[in-house]
């Protein structure tokens, strides 16, 4: 598949996350929630990384270098404190509200990527993430 069917894939499975999520924590906390999905998902990647290695499709994780592991565990670490962010405010409100406050990581993205990776800011760009934050604010508000 190319990128942009994996990338509306994504977006489907992300926003089905919100509405389960939501659903799920009618009687537990968000922080049980979370570490109930975390083991869920990690039982999830292991199935499909052990079908990948069983298969020869993987890379072989001697090759990760220091920076590899660096970055891969601080997004790990990133991803689980969003997480646990995401699903304490389902919790607290609306998920049409929490959704479009999250997607405004995609404007800090923009500007991540500009500022650490050296991507290129274009009116586009800048006019899409613009738009963006004005659209989560018109919805929060």
């Amino acid at each position: 598949m190319n990128w942009a069917v994996m990338g509306l894939l994504s977006a489907l499975f992300a926003s089905l996350v919100a509405i389960f999520g939501k659903l799920g924590m009618k009687s537990i906390d968000s922080v049980t929630a979370t570490t109930i999905r975390s083991i869920v998902m990690t039982a999830a990647l292991l199935i499909v990384f052990g079908v990948q290695f069983w298969h020869n499709k993987t890379n072989n994780l001697t090759n990760f270098n220091f920076d590899t592991w660096k970055f891969v565990i601080l997004s790990g670490l990133a991803g689980a404190a969003s997480w646990l962010c995401y699903f304490q405010a389902l919790k607290l409100a609306d998920a049409t509200k929490v959704a479009t406050l999250d997607r405004l990581s995609l404007v800090l993205t923009f500007i991540f990527a500009i500022v650490f990776l050296g991507e290129k800011l274009t009116w586009k760009l800048a006019l899409g993430a613009g738009l963006l934050a004005a659209g989560s604010l018109v919805i929060c508000l």
